[in-house]
């Protein structure tokens, strides 16, 4: 089977409350399709268990940062 090709997808409003240039934040989204083309980002990812993930006080801001997580396991 040929390895699928992975794809990141930056949710809208994403970088809303990034803190830089819009120059600082190109480099970065550059970085993040970098990481991704090389596969570095599958060799340092490590599982986590969502259940585990600490609540935030503000649930809100939980749901929204939880919302679009896909717990699918990668094959």
């Amino acid at each position: 089977m040929a390895d699928k090709k992975l794809e990141v997808v930056f949710a809208p409003g994403c970088f809303d409350n990034f803190d830089g240039t819009q120059e600082e934040l190109d480099a970065f989204v550059q970085e993040i399709h970098g990481l991704i083309e090389s596969g570095e980002l599958l060799e340092c990812a490590e599982e986590f268990d969502i259940d585990q993930l600490v609540v935030y006080e503000d649930e809100e801001q939980f749901e929204s940062l939880t919302a679009g997580i896909n717990t699918r396991t990668l094959q």
